[in-house]
Order: structure tokens, then sequence, then C-alpha cells
């Protein structure tokens, strides 16, 4: 069985190294990983998203519309945007948490009201958490986005890895603790 998994946000919200960490940890897992990555304007703000496809055998990173079992999404506006691309029965994992677009900064547009309840709506399976702030609490808003790795990795059940591993792999050394307990506060918010 392949799971395929989106990753989305704005630019500087760590959702790539949250992807690289996740898909390093699921080839340790053993299983047969893609992952693709899109952040075109991200230091401008705009959107990244990245794809992560694993399983048995994977050919491809894409996913489609309607074919993402979990979408993780790293600010809620970006939610709404890509929740075409979920599965009917599929996890959205949504960060509580607003970053303005340039539209909404210069005042052509307003940023929507109710996105969660609206998101609620549609999509019977939730996990909806203010990931910013748990970080903060630990001491570092910029760990939010192990905040939200770690709801996904219970979401998927693949949380018997040794992930503490994987992080101290892919960060500095004085970024391990923090990260670390990141990544286990997030497991503690997931289903």
């Amino acid at each position: 069985m392949i799971k395929s998994l989106l990753f989305v946000g704005v630019g500087g919200q760590g959702i790539i190294l949250a992807s690289k960490i996740l898909t390093e940890g699921l080839v340790k897992y053993g299983y047969d990983v893609k992952m693709s990555e899109v952040h075109g304007m991200a230091q401008r703000g705009g959107s990244v998203t990245t794809q992560v496809r694993f399983g048995e055998k994977v050919y491809s990173p894409l996913i489609g519309d309607g074919e993402a079992d979990v979408i993780v999404s790293f600010e809620k506006l970006e939610a709404a945007r890509w929740i075409k691309y979920l599965k009917k029965g599929g996890t959205l994992v949504v960060n509580d948490y607003e970053i303005y677009p340039q539209s909404v900064l210069v005042g052509q547009e307003t940023y929507p009201d109710n996105i969660i309840e609206k998101l609620k709506k549609t999509v019977e399976n939730v996990v909806v958490f203010n990931a910013a702030q748990v970080a903060e609490n630990l001491g570092n808003i910029k760990a939010q986005n192990i905040v939200l790795l770690g709801a996904l990795i219970k979401a998927l059940g693949v949380e018997n890895l040794d992930w503490e591993a994987v992080i101290k792999e892919n960060l500095p050394a004085k970024m391990h603790e923090l990260n670390i307990n990141a990544l286990k506060e997030g497991m503690k918010l997931s289903k």
C-alpha cells in the first residue's frame, strides 16, 4: 500500500526540512520513498509544497487531486487552498496559524474568516492545533515544523522508529533538544 502525503505552507516555515526528515526516517523504516518540492516564490512569502509518497514500491512522488492520504498544512489558508488534493476519508493536520499573503498586506483583500470551521465541515478527520504557539512555548517558533512533523508521524502510525536520531542527523547539535521536544509535543497533539 502506498501512502501519499502533501505538505503545504509558506516560505520560511521549514516545510522542506520537515519533509526531508520524514523521508529519511521512512527510508530507515524500509519503505521506498519519493519526494518532490515546489518553492518558486518561497523567499517572498509564497506557497511551498512538498509531496511525499511511500510504500513497498513507489514510481512517482506526484499526487493528484483527491489522492493525498494526509495533508499537513503549516498555515490555515494554505489548507483551504490545497484541500482538493485530500482523498475522501483522508486526514488533514492544520497549524492554526495565520500568515497574511501579499494581497492582504497591501489591503487588496481580507484574510478569510472561519477557515478551520469551514474545513471541519468538509473533512471528517481534522487535527488542529497552533504549532507555532507550541514551538514558541518550547523556546523557538521555528520548531513549529517539527511539532507538525510529530503530529504527522503519530497519525501515520510510524512513531516506533528512532526519530530523535533522524533529527540529530539533520540539525545542528544546538537545535537537538528543542526539536526533539517539539517532536514529542506534536505526537501528543495528534490522534
